[in-house]
């Protein structure tokens, strides 16, 4: 009746040992969260900006009221999003890279298909392509470095 008790090894304690080199493991999680946040903070900002607009505080002439009703839209779409992604993106949550997403192709298309928005701006799809790929790049990354 008496059994020897054998801790399992995952549920030991290893001492930690101070002349020992910093392991890499989750150096690519790490890499996608500052990306997060450093995308939070962009859009955050992008955000700001839209209610900007909308407030009156900058934009064109003659003040958000008088703007065709597409460009009210987009801008008040815009305003939304990018600030509900930021706080997303800042928890590192799955639902903020989500709406990050969405906000970016959004951005993205809108210039695009519809230029007489915001005047089909290409450096605009340029970069915001390449934070897309960044962003997969660092996610695929760091999805290989936990395997399950």
């Amino acid at each position: 009746m008496s059994q020897s008790f054998t801790p399992d090894r995952a549920q030991t304690l290893e001492p930690v040992h101070a002349d020992e080199p910093e392991s890499n493991d989750g150096r690519w999680t790490a890499r996608l969260v500052l990306f997060l946040r450093v995308m939070a903070a962009l859009s955050m900002l992008k955000g700001l900006y839209h209610w900007a607009l909308v407030c009156g505080i900058a934009g064109p002439e003659g003040g958000f009221e008088n703007q065709p009703i597409p460009w009210q839209t987009a801008t008040v779409f815009f305003a939304v999003i990018d600030l509900v992604a930021a706080v997303g993106l800042w928890l590192a949550a799955a639902w903020g890279a989500v709406v990050w997403l969405t906000a970016a192709v959004s951005m993205a298309a809108v210039e695009v298909f519809f230029p007489q928005v915001y005047g089909g701006r290409m450096f605009v799809v340029v970069i915001e392509g390449l934070l897309l790929c960044g962003y997969l790049f660092l996610a695929i990354q760091s999805a290989r470095e936990h395997p399950q």
